[in-house]
């Protein structure tokens, strides 16, 4: 028997178009256990220089943990008289299909839901405490806090059930395993944790009434289980299992007692840490979210996946889970996911490592985080204000540099076609006055047609046949300040069927033996939409060398961009030359390929000399989709994916909002959307196709985020493009303008994101936390910095949108358009905003406002 089933659904092409939610293991709750003998009634410890944690006996017994700063504040405490640390041993389905994955809790075999603090022991100095479990000697090394004091907890977990595989009418048993949690001051603002869990040992009792020939032989056979039992192969545990033999604590089987220990080489894989919630407590976070921003009440799971085309929108959901399995996805799928919250209570809390983890925050008192291993490890943070809960948690991940200021100064011209057509447009474009920051060709590695629409050979140098004379286009566009992007991800597609290819690249990776293995120790080929392709592998030493030569061949032709797509597909049963576990290494995929790209970017500029050194117009830029906790320390900007073109909430111009504010509340400073959206379905029953009013009302909606990019759609024939007539390229150029008259203040964004994480688009709460009406607020409205509100029209056919001005400072709010000002904090109204003049507003007095007007009327807008 093993505890990870993997079951690969690629190829069905006929599924239940309404799939079941995975199996989970449900919460769990178990009683807390106090030794009275070694535990005082009460103890308040030092934590570090800034932190203090208090044990109580009172009402069954309970921890806190809060700064010196506020230490009536508890930024983590348990629930008094329950259970704090349980575990469990159980199985593990993963259902694969095309970059969507199902994790599914099957089986479980033993859970210990009840807990006991035997000890509470602070440690001044490490010398005075050896304990190798916990691996005590990186806090030596890698804490400024070393000479600080740090507490460890220990006692047990344990239970008294039962299944079936070891029941008889003779022996049952009970289980239980030692635990021991360390908490340790990590930074100024930051406590870290860190959970063990040992081995399971099993008691044995004899039941009296029982002959004991008859038990003797029950307990022979329950051994002969137990060795059977103990070859599981614990693939999501943190620790490998070490193959071992039973010991009993009995001189001979003949002397068996009325209760014997029975320890095995088993190790759990779930580990739970519960603690306390408020009823009212809303929790915000989680990296890029879609559908949701307040997550109480819901179970988040924490795996780096493809979005879906739907997301439980219909009939598109129906459809795209009916060909393909699960494609549709659902409210909590999403490319970039991270173990990260901040709640409306000012508490925080992250995990590291990567292992696949949920935060179940379905009871309204309590918050469990359940993770696949043996241990846990993460940080609970400090903050006044969700701008400084921000501050403090980027200063550990890491922040996004400053973006260069070309790419922030125009549109970004998302097209495809070749030469000609680029040169086409881009005389339209100059009748119309736009103000261009690059033109991004996807299409440079030439393009094929298949069942999804148009899509390009993955092999990552220019189709000269599209782009005949490449490199004087590009010449051509730098001449007027116009950069070029181009498109690239960690995929590698066979080049049999392509007539002018210069290089094969994916040949080139098999033979140099870097491209991810499947279990025979051939090259993974991953399905991935219409055709199957090859995966880097990004652990292996030769691959970030190889890859980067190709950027260093594409951005010497003068390319100074890209998006770095994919990254969210790693099969969870792929051989990796790390030799690491596939689905931890799952979520650090994404990390890795931005690292890649990030590490090229530096030292493509260290390397420049003369004008490409000193002129801040050739810094390179790349933007990507997936990612995890630590991506905004790699990636430079990131997009949001393919949304569909639509106006829906889960997955079109609605969830495009979410996920920009929920990004950036978890330190996703710089994120956009495609102008209009990506995904395009045209069939006979189904029909999703972009309007011009949908272009219009992006365009202006992306006028105020980091940056204005276009994108044409899988399916360009079908959509309403910013060039198809006089009125989207009227619309465009207008808004191009509305983008460009704000870029002083951009740009003093861009700079506070790189300092403090700080992201550019807020929602409203990080300003006005206490206003319970923004903390409920989802895509309705939202902040470019402190100053400027956006109410954006995100409904067919509206013409009106209803703003709420936020309680919480004594400013007036403008208009922009009619100069109207709204004083009276807290209240609502409705605003006019026909096509052209969303409802956008700036802070009366503000020096940002009054330029922002000044630009709007220069450039005729206003």
């Amino acid at each position: 028997m093993s505890t990870l089933k993997i079951t690969k659904k690629h190829h069905r092409h006929l599924n239940n178009p309404f799939p079941s939610t995975p199996a989970y293991l449900p919460i769990i709750q178990g009683n807390l256990f106090i030794n009275s003998q070694t535990l005082p009634p009460n103890q308040n410890s030092p934590l570090g220089k800034d932190f203090q944690l208090i044990w109580s006996t009172q009402n069954g017994g309970y921890l806190s943990i809060s700064h010196v700063s506020h230490p009536s504040k508890s930024l983590w405490s348990t629930i008094p008289g329950q259970a704090f640390i349980s575990a469990a041993m159980a199985e593990t389905e993963v259902e694969e299909s095309r970059g969507s994955f199902a994790i599914k809790d099957r089986d479980v075999h033993l859970v210990c839901d009840h807990q006991s603090i035997e000890d509470i022991i602070l440690i001044n100095q490490f010398d005075d405490f050896q304990l190798d479990y916990l691996d005590l000697d990186h806090l030596k090394t890698n804490s400024k806090f070393a000479d600080s004091p740090f507490l460890i907890i220990t006692g047990h977990i344990f239970s008294k059930r039962t299944k079936k595989w070891l029941q008889s009418s003779s022996i049952y048993r009970s289980a239980s395993a030692r635990y021991w949690v360390l908490f340790d001051q990590k930074e100024n603002n930051q406590i870290g944790f860190k959970v063990k869990i040992g081995q399971p040992k099993f008691q044995l009792h004899h039941h009296p009434k029982a002959s004991r020939s008859t038990s003797l032989g029950r307990y022979r056979r329950l051994r002969r289980k137990l060795r059977r039992h103990r070859k599981w192969k614990l693939g999501w545990c943190w620790f490998l299992t070490r193959t071992k033999g039973l010991s009993i604590n009995s001189s001979s089987e003949e002397e068996l007692g009325e209760s014997n220990v029975v320890e095995t080489a088993l190790e759990f894989n779930r580990v739970c840490l519960t603690y306390a919630s408020e009823r009212n407590e809303r929790f915000f976070g989680f990296g890029e979210q879609f559908s949701h921003m307040d997550f109480k009440g819901k179970r988040v799971p924490i795996f780096v996946q493809e979005q879906g085309i739907g997301r439980g929108d219909q009939p598109i959901t129906f459809a795209a889970n009916l060909v393909s399995y699960r494609a549709g996805g659902d409210w909590s799928t999403t490319y970039a996911p991270s173990p990260f919250y901040m709640t409306s209570k000012m508490r925080s809390l992250y995990l590291e490592g990567y292992n696949y983890s949920v935060f179940d925050l379905t009871q309204p008192d309590r918050v469990q985080l359940q993770i696949h291993g043996n241990a846990m490890q993460g940080r609970i943070l400090h903050g006044n204000s969700p701008l400084e809960i921000i501050e403090h948690f980027t200063e550990a991940i890491g922040r996004p540099p400053e973006l260069p200021e070309w790419v922030i100064s125009g549109a970004v011209v998302g097209m495809q076609g070749g030469t000609e057509t680029v040169l086409r447009v881009w005389d339209k474009l100059r009748t119309y006055k736009v103000p261009i920051s690059a033109f991004w060709l996807q299409d440079w590695v030439g393009q094929r047609e298949t069942f999804i629409g148009s899509q390009l050979w993955w092999n990552w140098e220019v189709d000269v046949t599209r782009y005949p004379g490449w490199q004087q286009l590009v010449k051509d566009l730098s001449k007027h300040y116009i950069k070029v992007m181009t498109y690239c991800n960690p995929c590698l597609a066979l080049m049999d069927e392509k007539p002018n290819k210069r290089r094969n690249l994916f040949e080139e990776a098999k033979e140099l033996d870097i491209l991810v293995k499947d279990d025979r120790g051939e090259p993974y080929m991953v399905p991935n939409t219409a055709f199957d392709v090859g995966m880097l592998d990004l652990t292996h030493p030769l691959t970030a060398n190889w890859f980067k030569q190709i950027l260093r061949e594409m951005v010497d032709d003068g390319v100074r961009g890209w998006m770095a797509d994919f990254g969210e597909g790693l099969p969870v049963d792929a051989v990796l030359y790390s030799g690491e576990d596939p689905i931890a290494a799952h979520n650090r995929y994404p990390e890795l390929w931005a690292q890649i790209n990030r590490e090229f970017v530096e030292e493509w500029k260290s390397h420049c000399t003369g004008k490409e050194r000193e002129d801040p117009q050739e810094d390179l830029v790349f933007f990507m989709r997936a990612g995890f906790r630590d991506s905004p320390k790699w990636g430079m900007l990131f997009w949001e994916g393919d949304q569909m073109v639509s106006w829906q909430a889960n997955d079109g111009i609605k969830s495009s909002v979410v996920a920009l504010l929920s990004s950036g509340l978890s330190g996703y400073a710089f994120n956009h959307s495609d102008i209009g959206g990506y995904c395009t379905m045209n069939l006979p029953f189904i029909r999703y196709c972009r309007t011009e009013e949908l272009l219009l009302r992006w365009m202006e909606l992306n006028a105020f985020t980091i940056v204005f990019r276009t994108h044409e759609g899988n399916k360009p024939w079908c959509n309403s493009q910013f060039y198809s007539n006089n009125k989207t390229l009227s619309h465009f150029a207008r808004f191009a303008k509305v983008y460009k008259a704000w870029k002083f203040y951009r740009v003093e964004l861009v700079k506070e994101a790189a300092q403090k994480g700080s992201p550019v688009c807020r929602h409203l709460f990080l300003h006005y936390p206490n206003d319970e009406r923004v903390q409920s607020l989802s895509y309705e409205q939202f902040l470019v910095g402190s100053e400027i509100l956006v109410v954006p029209v995100l409904h067919k056919g509206k013409k009106n949108v209803k703003v709420h001005f936020p309680v919480g400072e004594t400013c007036s709010w403008q208009h922009i358009w009619t100069g109207k000002t709204y004083q009276k904090q807290g209240c609502q109204a409705w605003v006019e905003a026909p096509l052209g003049y969303p409802a956008v507003f700036v802070k009366v007095g503000s020096i940002v406002g009054e330029t922002f007007l000044r630009n709007l009327k220069n450039f005729d807008i206003l």
